[in-house]
């Protein structure tokens, strides 16, 4: 028989809390302390959740299998007569602000973001698997890492990724975070190879026609922007791999680009197109940059992201597609207007530098030269 858990609201320390009403029990407590928010209060010898923090759908959530609860005094209390209205505008995921993390933990996570220099790990993949760690560990909190379990992490994306809606590939970074972090920083109930991966959507890429792509880049009247974009469609580069080019990567003579640092901290070459070379040989003795091929406005320093995603943005509209495209939209384009003009697919799998050739196949789904060969029933009826 499931235990029953009582819920009802009230005033405790002048600010509107949810206490939580229930026999005393270890498991139960255990999963209370899972709850955003939540305090022990000595006087009134119960648990409570302040207002701010109280989130009921994110309650049943956490106690479903375990206890049965209560909302019915709450509902009818005519203390709550603005409880809704209040309890909406507080739910709002970005609303919840959680507590730091306690000094002993966050050496813990500068420990974690030593060794992955140490390892050489991409900027940005430290950041990404600090950040989600820290999040993580903030939510969970005050369990100590020592005694967090598989259960700590599926509670975590039931109650902070889910609600906010964030992305499969969110979740699965996190997965990767957490992995890493109790596989090589900590010793934990964490059962690491049992955390299981979001199941991914079988999602294609977005690709443009080859004449949409025509329209952005002849769209461009400022020579350098047109420059960035055609030199990533034209290369199929990722945005990073664009903004760290260096003119000394050029090989002009062999018609080669090189790519240092990529995806994964491996370089490779691509082939790179007389057209190309021109423009950007005429792009160099125009602009002259010091460092990066790509730079702001003060020399030496690196065009931004931002920058560049706003360019290309700005590209589409005065093209006058009617499309929400971004920038890697261009590097789909490449790897399928490369299948479709009947490049091998491996060859494809070495220009885009993916690892994995199943990475390369999802682009034959999104390729129609051989789709619009096929002559629907409907065309031979008579009607």
């Amino acid at each position: 028989m499931l235990k029953n858990i009582i819920v009802t609201n009230g005033i405790h320390h002048g600010r509107p809390v949810v206490f939580l009403d229930f026999e005393k029990d270890v498991e139960l407590i255990n999963w209370v302390k899972l709850l955003p928010g939540r305090m022990w209060s000595a006087s009134k010898r119960k648990w409570y959740v302040p207002l701010q923090y109280f989130d009921e759908d994110l309650l049943y959530r956490t106690f479903e299998g375990v206890a049965q609860v209560d909302m019915s005094l709450i509902k009818h209390s005519l203390e709550i007569q603005d409880y809704h209205s209040i309890t909406k505008k507080a739910v709002k995921p970005e609303k919840i602000k959680l507590p730091d993390l306690n000094p002993y933990i966050h050496a813990k996570t500068e420990e974690y973001k030593k060794w992955m220099e140490y390892k050489r790990y991409s900027p940005q993949t430290i950041n990404t698997y600090v950040d989600l760690l820290r999040l993580f560990l903030k939510f969970v909190q005050p369990l100590s890492i020592d005694g967090l379990t598989n259960d700590h992490v599926v509670f975590f994306v039931n109650g902070y990724i889910l609600p906010r809606k964030l992305s499969y590939s969110y979740q699965n970074q996190l997965v990767n975070a957490l992995k890493l972090f109790f596989r090589v920083i900590v010793k934990s109930p964490i059962d690491i190879m049992s955390i299981e991966r979001p199941r991914t959507r079988k999602k294609l890429p977005n690709v443009l026609s080859i004449d949409e792509v025509s329209a952005i880049l002849k769209a461009n009247k400022n020579f350098k922007h047109k420059t960035m974009l055609s030199i990533i469609y034209s290369c199929g580069l990722r945005r990073s791999e664009a903004l760290n080019l260096k003119p000394s990567d050029i090989d002009s003579k062999r018609n080669i680009l090189t790519i240092k640092n990529a995806k994964g901290n491996k370089d490779r070459v691509v082939p790179i197109s007389d057209k190309m070379i021109k423009m950007l040989n005429e792009y160099l003795r125009e602009y002259r940059p010091e460092t990066w091929i790509f730079e702001g406005y003060k020399k030496g320093e690196r065009y931004s992201e931002t920058s560049i995603q706003e360019v290309f943005k700005s590209s589409v509209e005065k093209a006058g597609i009617d499309k929400n495209a971004t920038l890697h939209w261009l590097r789909h384009s490449y790897a399928t207007h490369l299948l479709e003009s009947g490049t091998d697919l491996r060859y494809i799998q070495e220009l885009l530098g993916h690892k994995s050739s199943k990475t390369t196949e999802i682009y034959t789904h999104v390729s129609n030269k051989e789709l619009i060969k096929i002559k629907t029933p409907f065309e031979n009826m008579d009607i």
